[in-house]
């Protein structure tokens, strides 16, 4: 899979006490351990090739999670280089009775695409097929040079 749009994958994490710190909230580690694996699904899915994390960029924490609350995150691939990928990554807060959603987290991902061998291996190329995968890309890119 090429386009942007086949590249999207949204999930979602009950909080639960065992992902907390002291003030009953998501503890940024998991937070961040659940945006690692869902952008490394993107990537893959993107890729064809199993995927590691070479580079993390700013982690942008807005808000908290509530233990009980819903983490809502959501991935896309947005560039591509030779064997690499990025990934805009959006965590929410959502309340699953309203539907109603707080963006918490944010950040870029990029991922390696690797062989059996564990060696970087070349990716295809990103194609945008539609208006919305177009206004992805934007915001990504928008976001990823620091122009919010």
């Amino acid at each position: 899979m090429t386009a942007l749009l086949e590249t999207l994958i949204e999930n979602r994490e009950m909080v639960q006490p065992n992902h907390s710190n002291n003030l009953e909230t998501a503890h940024g580690g998991n937070v961040m351990l659940w945006m690692d694996e869902i952008g490394a699904m993107s990537a893959m899915r993107f890729s064809g090739e199993t995927c590691v994390t070479a580079r993390v960029d700013r982690m942008n924490f807005e808000r908290p999670i509530q233990v009980g609350d819903v983490a809502f995150i959501s991935a896309y691939v947005f560039e591509a280089g030779r064997t690499s990928i990025k990934t805009r990554l959006r965590t929410y807060r959502e309340d699953l009775r309203t539907g109603e959603r707080e963006k918490t987290t944010e950040s870029v991902f990029t991922f390696v695409a690797v062989d059996d061998d564990g060696k970087p291996t070349p990716v295809p190329d990103l194609t945008v097929e539609s208006e919305r995968g177009d206004e992805l890309r934007r915001e990504a890119l928008e976001y990823d040079t620091g122009d919010r």
